[in-house]
């Protein structure tokens, strides 16, 4: 039984419109829950937003019966301050259960203090979530927010003319620096650590010894690597050292070569126990591909001086969506993740982002356009860097917008020098550098690290964040806002009574 949000307030609890917030306070707490609050509090967003939020609940569940799961209210909102704040799950779980306004977000009162959340509890909600659902919402936000902006009372305003700005940046997944020694290290620890669990279940003998064999192959392992690490210019010690390295590496194969083939027996063995553990199994069975793969491109490379090609390569064997991805900037060789590309509007709202799965700027110019049009018909411009030129793209972008803002490589004729002299190319130019501003947010605010696993999972933590942001851009509206108000009665108090009174200053 899941529900949305209990109707029926308890002892204690305050109402959530009525949460006092700090508007002194600079902190990115305080400004998502003034955004969490305008949601709440406004009708119309509250039963868009809430209907969505019925999506995640499964048609074939009866919400009358069961016992009663986590508050779909509750979910979202511990997800978008998980995000904003960029903490992981264990801050997550100290947070929830000791903040005092999160936890009148989330609804609990004065009596509620033995209420508190388990670690794994905010794990598998916090997970439910679909990106999908995560877009949608932030569709009904960026409405309301430019509404809001606006000063219109709904959330559709299309009279407005919005002027957009593009650019991508790495978001990195949490995976370790790849060698091909250590992903093999990676992929035969997982093989002999699930079937000596697995074995242990069925009462299968032979992997007692696990642990001393996984220190075993460790051992192996650091010896390839130290050896790598030589400086020295003899060239007699240098192919010394050149022989003990394809010695050490090939020590360190066979040992692994060793254990596979043990392995192998023993899921022979596990097969004729039935059908029961089929997961598990292909679980280790994958595990066992990575390592046949690293074991030949070690013998390529290593034994036979071979250089390995690029689009062979695995970066991660826990994450093997991770792209090896190299942008040319000052102080940074590489980055191990994925390219995500935003769209945000004159207003700090992000519009669109999309995940970048081996496409580069030029490839994603167009269809990132294209896709913002459909959800905001009134797109009128948009600027981009160089890296998104081609002139098959300019040609199209043209096509869908009433101005494009996009620098052509190389040298430039002059209809090309009169176009990018203009007055409204320039000043697009120089506003397009505010994008770099929203892009740095996200990084402060969870993009910099996915800490999420899986393609899906990295997907899903993308729009939780882009969701966040553009919920924290509402709340500093409304923060403002209510600075202002603040100030323009401190300024008639004044006036009226000719007493000294401290105003606020707006942030």
């Amino acid at each position: 039984m899941r529900k949305v949000i209990q109707p029926q307030r308890k002892l204690g609890q305050i109402d959530i419109s009525k949460i006092e917030i700090d508007l002194k306070c600079r902190d990115e707490i305080p400004k998502i829950l003034h955004g969490l609050q305008y949601i709440y509090c406004n009708p119309e967003i509250r039963e868009k937003v809430f209907t969505l939020l019925e999506e995640l609940i499964p048609a074939t569940i009866d919400t009358n019966n069961g016992r009663p799961g986590m508050e779909l209210w509750k979910i979202l909102v511990l997800g978008c301050v998980r995000l904003t704040c960029n903490w992981d799950y264990d801050k997550l779980h100290d947070m929830a259960n000791n903040h005092e306004k999160i936890r009148e977000m989330l609804g609990h009162g004065l009596m509620d203090k033995e209420v508190k959340y388990g670690l794994q509890t905010l794990k598998d909600n916090v997970s439910l979530f679909t990106s999908e659902i995560l877009d949608r919402i932030n569709r009904i936000v960026v409405d309301y927010g430019h509404a809001l902006v606006k000063g219109k009372k709904n959330g559709e305003n299309p009279e407005l003319k919005l002027k957009g700005r593009c650019d991508s940046f790495v978001v990195e997944t949490d995976v370790h620096f790849p060698t091909d020694i250590n992903l093999l290290f990676d992929a035969i620890r997982k093989v002999i650590i699930l079937i000596w669990q697995l074995c242990g279940e069925l009462g299968i003998r032979g992997w007692r010894n696990s642990a001393d064999n996984i220190k075993k192959v460790k051992k192996l392992f650091h010896q390839a690597r130290k050896l790598k690490h030589s400086s020295s210019q003899d060239k007699v010690k240098i192919a010394q050292k050149e022989e003990k390295i394809k010695q050490a590496h090939q020590a360190y194969i066979a040992l692994v070569e060793f254990f596979l083939g043990r392995a192998e027996e023993s899921l022979l063995e596990l097969k004729l126990k039935g059908s029961f553990f089929v997961a598990k199994i292909l679980e280790i069975e994958r595990y066992m591909e990575h390592a046949y793969r690293q074991i030949d491109q070690i013998r390529r490379r290593v034994i036979a001086g071979e250089s390995i090609p690029h689009e062979e390569k695995i970066f991660s064997i826990f994450e093997e969506h991770t792209e090896w991805i190299c942008k040319g900037k000052a102080g940074v060789a590489q980055e191990l993740g994925l390219r995500v590309c935003i769209l945000e509007d004159q207003y700090g709202f992000i519009l669109h982002h999309r995940v970048m799965e081996k496409e580069t700027d030029e490839q994603v110019a167009v269809p990132m356009i294209a896709e913002t049009k459909i959800k905001y018909s009134t797109l009128y411009s948009c600027s981009f860097d160089k890296g998104f030129y081609s002139p098959q793209n300019l040609k199209e972008l043209r096509e869908l917008l009433a101005f494009v803002i996009l620098p052509k490589k190389g040298k430039l004729c002059q209809s090309d020098k009169k176009v990018e002299h203009s007055e409204e190319f320039v000043a697009g130019r120089r506003q397009h550098s505010a994008v770099e501003s929203a892009i740095n947010g996200l990084e402060n605010h969870g993009l910099d690290r996915c800490l999420d696993h899986g393609l899906d999972g990295f997907k899903k933590y993308v729009s939780f964040a882009v969701l966040a942001r553009n919920i924290e851009r509402l709340g500093t509206l409304i923060r403002n806002q209510k600075i202002w108000s603040l100030c323009r009665k401190a300024k008639i108090k004044l006036a009226r009574d000719q007493v000294p009174v401290p105003i606020l200053k707006a942030a």
